[in-house]
């Protein structure tokens, strides 16, 4: 009680509550800027504290790190475009409920989830600082295995009416993300000679082009965000705000569940928010009170990943502090300060740095309770923005996704990427394969490989009869098998579709390339070949089987069906080609003043307006609060 009162002592003093309050504001912000995340802000803050004592400095890193899964909120259900991959699962039924005219119910329950959520991670992570070694110590990379593969079984529960499509899509993602190094024997995989893929396809840019563009193209073809004439629910926000309260018990297990998660190191916030989703998806008990099915705009789809992403910090936390282990990304980047201020994370620091811990601890319950609140406040006049035109909408939204698609590599084939990964979501969105098992099997697929085999390397094969090992990998068997079994009962393995000649050309095209893949795995050492055959091989048993089980094809709208997707993508390709020619700055003022003058909106002043303020808030962020060298236009080199 003692460290308890001190840290408060030391909390309230103005210049901390000042930091934290910074931290909070500009966490927000980056939150809601597609592609960048809490590292990019936690790689800038950390030279702004190198004058601020400890309590001050972490006041503002974890003030920001808190929060950024909590406005990436705002357009994954605005315009379906996750703010940071964190946010992917809540654009599922996030979005749709804005599409239904409930965007403030959506962002009141997403944002009071977050709170609660972020609220009880922290105070996990108070409890169970004490007992977090022998919980570490517990877990091998075995546990991580099988925990890993449980993950991707919750795509039979995400991929819609077809669930093979989503285990194809699954598949796709995974040998995408087996593209570069091989972190076995440092060979090359599938990088065509391309020293821009030794480190992989950007995680951004990936998830930039499979959601941004798609929803954004679903955007401008419907004319604004909202599909319904109704005019919003009045009480939206407080409808919202009501529906996490009421699901309370599904906030706190989706939050033990981002809390637990959030310690084990390597299970990254993509995993945790689909693990919460899929667990709340398992309780089937909203057909019965009314609710929409999961996928269609139900509120419990939102409220489980929110609650899990913001209690994920404070778990990511706990190992950090007590064994200098990062348990995420942001935590590594947080070590870094750790070592400016002279902190030694470990388990001594209870008893060496306690008013520090404790004052961590208040820093993200306070951050997180600060940033529902703002966001709160904010959401009557965001949840306008459902209605505005999206002649207006689009292009603007588009101008940030392609900065962010850009700003890491800062190389000409990110943008070339995010164009290529928009039409593969485009195609798979119009042909029904799941975009969120894509994402999920492009996350998982590194950590499955790295943990099978640290765990042979170090036991062999009696991994396999560990009890965790056989609990979760026993599930995920049953799951995949309770699909299978239910699937032939239902439909006797008989043509269920009837395919247009582009979906069958799409499949066929997946199963050529899977195949030209797999050979050329053949020249490559075994260490780093065994796992992309696996999944190459799995890849065209499954492809064959949905060939099985379509229909003959028609060619039934094959035209009309791809000819508004091409079209789309043809918009960002020219702002790519607009941010190449021009810069980072002129480039986009250039593609909205043309884009309103194709649109005939929003007008000449306002466009004016519009271009004005986009680039000046790129150069705010970009320029002025991170500033680094953007690589120089094509039309005025050097």
């Amino acid at each position: 009680m003692e460290v308890l009162i001190a840290a408060l002592i030391e909390m309230a003093e103005p210049l901390r509550l000042a930091m934290l309050v910074l931290g909070v504001l500009l966490g927000l912000i980056v939150g809601v800027i597609p592609g960048i995340g809490g590292i990019f802000g936690l790689t800038i803050l950390i030279p702004i504290t190198y004058g601020l004592d400890p309590i001050s400095a972490f006041a503002l890193l974890l003030g920001m790190a808190s929060v950024t899964t909590t406005s990436d909120t705002i357009p994954a259900v605005l315009i379906g475009v996750p703010g940071t991959v964190g946010a992917a699962a809540t654009v599922v039924d996030g979005h749709e409920m804005a599409k239904n005219g409930e965007a403030a119910r959506a962002l009141g329950a997403a944002y009071t989830a977050s709170m609660i959520g972020g609220v009880f991670g922290a105070v996990m992570l108070a409890l169970s600082i004490p007992l977090m070694r022998p919980l570490v110590l517990m877990l091998n990379y075995g546990d991580l295995f099988a925990i890993t593969v449980f993950g991707l079984t919750l795509v039979a529960l995400l991929s819609g009416s077809n669930w093979i499509k989503g285990l194809l899509a699954a598949h796709l993602g995974a040998l995408v993300a087996y593209i570069g190094l091989d972190p076995y024997e440092g060979v090359e995989r599938w990088t065509f000679g391309q020293v821009y893929l030794w480190d992989g396809v950007p995680v951004a840019v990936v998830f930039l082009g499979l959601f941004a563009i798609p929803e954004l193209a679903g955007v401008l073809a419907r004319g604004q965000i909202q599909t319904t004439m109704l005019a919003p629910e009045p009480g939206g926000l407080l409808r919202g705000i009501s529906d996490a309260l009421r699901h309370w018990r599904l906030v706190l297990r989706s939050g033990s569940i981002g809390a637990f998660l959030g310690a084990v190191p390597g299970v990254g916030v993509v995993v945790i928010e689909w693990v919460a989703y899929g667990d709340a998806a398992r309780a089937k008990t909203d057909a019965a009170k009314g609710e929409p099915a999961y996928g269609k705009g139900n509120i419990r789809g939102v409220i489980a990943p929110e609650s899990a992403n913001n209690a994920k910090e404070g778990g990511s936390l706990l190992p950090t502090l007590a064994f200098g282990i990062p348990g995420s990304a942001s935590m590594a980047i947080l070590l870094g300060a750790f070592a400016v201020h002279g902190v030694v994370p470990g388990p001594k620091m209870l008893e060496d740095n306690a008013t520090l811990l404790v004052t961590m601890i208040l820093t993200v319950a306070l951050a997180n309770v600060l940033g529902a609140v703002i966001c709160l406040g904010l959401t009557p006049w965001l949840a306008r923005l459902a209605r505005v035109p999206a002649t207006s909408l689009v292009p603007l939204a588009l101008v940030f996704v392609g900065i962010g698609a850009f700003y890491a590599g800062k190389d000409w084939r990110d943008l070339l990427l995010l164009v290529v990964f928009g039409l593969l979501g485009l195609v798979m969105r119009r042909l029904g394969w799941s975009r969120p098992a894509f994402a999920l099997g492009f996350v998982l697929a590194p950590n499955l490989e790295r943990f099978f085999f640290l765990s042979w390397q170090i036991a062999g094969w009696s991994w396999l009869t560990q009890p965790v090992v056989v609990i979760f990998l026993a599930i995920a068997a049953t799951t995949v098998l309770r699909r299978l079994v239910g699937w032939r009962r239902g439909r006797g393995g008989k043509a269920v579709e009837v395919p247009t000649r582009l979906d069958l050309g799409f499949t066929l095209v997946v199963l050529a390339t899977v195949l030209v893949a797999g050979v050329s795995l053949m020249a490559l050492p075994q260490a780093a070949a065994i796992f992309p055959a696996i999944v190459a091989g799995s890849t065209v048993l499954f492809t064959l089987v949905l060939l099985w089980q379509t229909g003959r094809p028609t060619a039934a709208g094959d035209r009309q069906c791809l000819a508004p997707d091409i079209g789309f993508i043809l918009i960002p390709a020219g702002l790519g080609l607009a941010i190449l020619a021009l810069g980072h700055l002129a480039g986009p003022v250039m593609f909205l003043l043309v884009a309103a003058w194709r649109f005939g909106r929003p007008g000449p002043v306002l466009a004016l307006v519009q271009a004005g303020a986009a680039a000046a808030a790129v150069y705010a962020v970009f320029d002025l609060l991170a500033p680094q060298r953007w690589p120089d236009p094509w039309l005025w080199p050097g």
